[in-house]
């Protein structure tokens, strides 16, 4: 998960976003020494993440709220189930709900959509990536959610890996000049390749990278390539990647499947936050 100063600044940047010079209707609405309690419940079935940054929320607004967590990051709830219960002024408590229940919702969507996944390659050995493919300032969140739903993490962005992509070859001018170029630049940093065609699978398997992702490949296909590079580089299948097709592309037994629907793409688990007045 962040850090806690970036959780903190995150939760600072959502709650003035939807604050700003206050909230009109419950200063309207609700008298200022009205207390209440607060019970967080799942409305479908999935896999809960978020819970601390929900308490960091609750707490950004008013320290003196009690936050009670019913269960931690990672459990599978029902419809129903208690994630939480918050307690003092009502204020605050409306004023923390949306936000709350935003990163709640986002979070546990990501962490169900991985969950799910990772049950279609169930008995297949192979083990489910997640991408760059995330929204902008809450990347490491995301992933943190796909480890809760089973998922492993790729590269945290352009800094921690070598991935040589298309632009990249065409820029370099070849597959084997872009990876003597890496090399060169970070030796021993791990170096991973996309290919679009069996040659240029062959001429990153002669250049002795670490991993191959073999992008927009046919599950056919894709079995060729898992075979040519047996012994000599680890094979990720990236492109065309749904839910659907998963078990299709794990027939190629490659190590792994990248798969960007589970955090660009993953619904919201449903949640409500109702008052007990």
């Amino acid at each position: 998960m962040l850090r806690d100063a970036a959780v903190e600044e995150l939760v600072r940047l959502a709650l003035a976003e939807d604050v700003g010079d206050g909230d009109i209707t419950g200063e309207a609405a609700v008298d200022a020494g009205r207390t209440a309690l607060a019970r967080i419940k799942a409305k479908a079935p999935g896999v809960i993440a978020g819970v601390k940054i929900a308490e960091a929320v609750f707490h950004a607004v008013d320290p003196e709220l009690d936050f009670e967590a019913a269960c931690v990051d990672g459990s599978h709830l029902s419809p129903g189930d208690h994630v939480a219960v918050v307690g003092g002024r009502a204020r605050s408590l409306l004023v923390a709900e949306r936000t709350a229940l935003n990163f709640l919702q986002h979070l546990s969507g990501v962490a169900t959509a991985t969950a799910e996944a990772v049950r279609a390659l169930e008995g297949t050995g192979v083990r489910l990536l997640d991408t760059r493919k995330t929204t902008p300032g809450m990347r490491a969140l995301e992933k943190y959610a796909v480890t809760l739903g089973g998922g492993l993490n790729h590269r945290m962005g352009l800094f921690d890996m070598f991935l040589v992509k298309e632009n990249h070859i065409a820029i370099a001018g070849s597959v084997a000049a872009a990876v003597a170029a890496c090399r060169e630049s970070r030796p021993g940093t791990r170096l991973e390749v996309e290919v679009r065609t069996l040659e240029q699978l062959e001429e990153a398997l002669d250049a002795g990278v670490d991993r191959v992702m073999v992008d927009n490949f046919t599950p056919l296909l894709a079995a060729e390539a898992v075979g040519r590079a047996s012994g000599r580089a680890e094979v990720e299948i990236s492109g065309g990647v749904r839910l659907d097709t998963l078990r299709a592309f794990a027939a190629a037994h490659p190590d792994y499947i990248s798969a960007g629907f589970i955090t660009h793409s993953a619904p919201a688990l449903d949640m409500s936050l109702t008052l007990l007045v």
